[in-house]
């Protein structure tokens, strides 16, 4: 069986060794792969593993041996440490010490359990990791957020690194030079499996049906069902049927706004309502959109993107475009919007950008909540950041041909920004200048902000 090699398990090992005392909350998307990344990091560190998913019995079970392990009757002597009497009653070789490690699963589908994991973090030597593809359901106000007692993760789907490791060439990525000094054939290759790459994506059974059939069709089939099925369970979590209905309507929908919304819009949610509604929406629609939107951002299936006005890294409009967290979702839905093959490259690319710089904003690399794209004297550039290592601006322009963006050289002659990258595909790199430099888009990865 092709098992796929995940980053994020040196990271694990890393949060065992750390020993905070806190439970683990790992996110992530429907099927990426949380649930076999755990399991797998479980058996392998561990003596004890009890695995608990609360949407299969074993959950209703540990539900039951709860309700067994506190019943109590005013009068009676009151029960000492009822949590640890739980997990005995749930599994007689149970051990509180650091060799044991918890995982309960689709932790969203009980406010009880949920509710536990202060005491999870408090009372227990052993280590908790929680995990759920929907946790935005936690943010009801029947869950207790545990604030202080989490160390929280994300899994994304397989990155373009992950990717390559798959075929081998992970050596070549982490050693191959940003500005074109390396071997030529080197560069064609990692851009020959990019290419291959942003039309895939990376959820891990998609990439497995690639590497054993090598079908483009059969990728988009598995695709397709992948995301049938978050839209089914998704539908669960809500009540009235157009909220439900929403579902089938706006993935396409945000597709078209990233091509519409060439410079952001200041009220994203009355611009999908638009699209979807084909006219202006009353505020019970309205709010539906907006739930269904704040839904696929929890979810981990939507990011946003901010905008900076005249380059200013304070002067910030919030969520002013959307980009997908998967690279092959992000071209299935734009093809569905009969959009040039220009224009549909074009914002692939810039999806595929996106999702390195939300990672470095994520690990505190980069300021701000979300990546940003900045508008200067009536132009654009891609995106627009500030460094946390050195404090410096980098502006990046993102070409999958040869044009430069005339804002872009002028954000940099005015000294709005430090550093200027372009990242192109046809290219194998090059420094223009001390300011300016080309790299290939497949290498966006490699770029550290730290010059």
């Amino acid at each position: 069986m092709l098992e796929l090699k995940r980053d994020i398990y040196e990271k694990l090992i890393e949060w065992k060794k750390a020993d905070s005392g806190n439970v683990l909350e790992l996110n992530g998307a429907r099927q990426v792969g949380k649930t076999f990344i755990l399991d797998k990091f479980a058996r392998e560190n561990y003596k004890k593993y009890f695995y608990i998913n609360m949407m299969q019995t074993s959950g209703k079970e540990f539900i039951e041996c709860y309700h067994a392990a506190t019943k109590w009757k005013p009068g009676e002597k009151r029960i000492e440490r009822p949590l640890h009497r739980t997990f005995e009653l749930f599994d007689n070789t149970f051990a509180d010490d650091k060799n044991t490690i918890v995982v309960i699963d689709e932790i969203q589908e009980s406010a009880e359990v949920y509710s536990m994991i202060r005491q999870f973090a408090r009372e227990f030597s052993c280590h908790f990791v929680v995990t759920g593809s929907y946790l935005g359901k936690t943010l009801s106000k029947e869950y207790f957020l545990p604030a202080g007692d989490i160390d929280t993760m994300v899994l994304d789907t397989l990155s373009y690194e992950e990717f390559l490791e798959t075929v081998g060439l992970r050596n070549i990525y982490d050693n191959l030079d940003l500005y074109g000094q390396g071997k030529p054939e080197e560069y064609e290759e990692l851009k020959k499996w990019y290419d291959v790459y942003i039309q895939i994506g990376g959820y891990p059974a998609v990439v497995k049906c690639y590497l054993e059939m090598k079908d483009m069709e059969k990728c988009k089939e598995e695709l397709a069902n992948i995301i049938r099925i978050f839209v089914s369970e998704s539908e669960r979590y809500f009540d009235a049927v157009l909220e439900m209905n929403l579902f089938e309507q706006i993935f396409p929908s945000i597709a078209q706004s990233m091509i519409k919304e060439s410079k952001g819009s200041s009220d994203l949610v009355s611009e999908l309502s638009k699209i979807i509604f084909k006219e202006e929406s009353d505020r019970v629609t309205k709010k539906s959109v907006n739930q269904a939107i704040a839904w696929l951002y929890r979810s981990h299936i939507i990011g946003y993107c901010d905008k900076l006005n005249e380059c200013n890294i304070m002067e910030v409009s919030f969520h002013s475009r959307f980009y997908f967290r998967d690279i092959g979702v992000a071209r299935y839905f734009l093809r569905m919007t009969g959009a040039d093959r220009a224009t549909m490259e074009g914002i692939v690319n810039e999806n595929f950008v996106y999702l390195y710089l939300e990672r470095l904003i994520r690990g505190q690399k980069l300021a701000g909540m979300s990546p940003a794209f900045g508008v200067y004297k009536g132009g654009e550039i891609d995106f627009f950041v500030r460094s946390l290592e050195n404090y410096k601006d980098y502006a990046i322009e993102v070409k999958s041909g040869k044009n430069i963006g005339k804002t872009a050289n002028m954000i940099l002659k005015d000294g709005k920004a430090d550093y200027l990258y372009l990242l192109k595909g046809d290219t194998h790199g090059g420094i223009v200048d001390k300011k300016k430099y080309t790299v290939p888009i497949y290498l966006t990865g490699k770029i550290t902000f730290d010059k």
